[in-house]
């Protein structure tokens, strides 16, 4: 098995060099000895359209005895964008931003995260919630543009801590959209806490009306990461039935920084084993 790394941005910063392995059936009858095989000939670093036939080739395991568990009612549905943006510079401070006055941020619906001094998860179960963030996280995008054609004149970000707040065993369908704001890129999004299926994906702007009748509800894959295809969009279904606060990040660590992230908060179940417990007493204090 050979592989390399995907990059749509960023191929020159790290080691992007091909790996290969070697997978060995247990049982198997091994009569000669190992011979070492020509490295085959791998796309490019940056093969979006090639990354995404293959992605879109992925199935579950799902059978007749073990059928894939994929939400086929949904209760509430999201359109999350994805993307870079900007922020203005702080006074006396020099930036790197695509201007002299302003420097690179990132953020979900526009929203730059803002992380709390308090840990979220302690104020979700002793319920100090309202110095920490608000509700108001938008399901859907604030100001609609072409998300993947010429981007808007204002890139501006605004920022805060806005959470989405869920009843628990709520059924969820996400479609997150990239955007070409400072350029189209690949967004590996992880949400902690939680499965999901990647119900679809394509290229462009996702369509409301024609898209979800391609959804593949009876084998797709279950992932707890996926990427937000370069100039594409991908759609997810879960079920959120883990009371607690989650985050959900692009695993890009300098996009993370710059704030695209946000976070789910489940509310306990009415099950005694559907509430978030305490905290250890022996739970070290920063």
């Amino acid at each position: 098995m050979a592989a390399r790394p995907y990059s749509t941005a960023a191929s020159g910063r790290f080691d992007n060099t091909t790996v290969i392995g070697v997978l060995e059936y247990e049982g198997a009858n091994i009569t000669s000895s190992l011979k070492v095989l020509p490295v085959p000939p791998l796309p490019r670093i940056n093969a979006t359209s090639y990354v995404a036939n293959w992605t879109n080739g992925l199935r579950s395991l799902a059978s007749s005895r073990f059928p894939a568990n994929v939400p086929q009612t949904i209760d509430r549905r999201f359109f999350f964008t994805v993307g870079l943006g900007t922020t203005p510079c702080p006074k006396n401070q020099t930036c790197q931003g695509p201007t002299n006055t302003t420097k690179f941020a990132a953020g979900i619906n526009n929203i730059s995260f803002v992380m709390p001094t308090t840990a979220l998860l302690q104020a979700q179960y002793f319920q100090r919630l309202n110095r920490l963030y608000t509700t108001d996280f938008p399901t859907t995008p604030l100001n609609k543009f072409n998300y993947t054609g010429t981007p808007p004149n204002n890139t501006m970000v605004t920022t805060g801590t806005k959470l989405v707040v869920l009843p628990f065993n709520t059924t969820v369908e996400l479609v997150m959209q990239g955007t070409s704001i400072l350029g189209a890129e690949n967004h590996p999004l992880h949400i902690h806490g939680v499965n999901f299926f990647v119900v679809g994906q394509g290229t462009g702007n996702f369509n409301s009306t024609t898209d979800p009748s391609n959804f593949n509800l009876v084998d797709p894959v279950e992932r707890n990461t996926v990427g937000v295809p370069s100039g594409g969009w991908v759609a997810i279904r879960f079920r959120f039935d883990n009371p607690g606060v989650w985050f959900m990040h692009c695993h890009i660590e300098t996009h993370i920084t710059w704030g695209l992230r946000m976070a789910w908060v489940v509310k306990d179940g009415k099950m005694s084993n559907q509430k978030l417990p305490p905290p250890p007493a022996d739970l070290p204090k920063c």
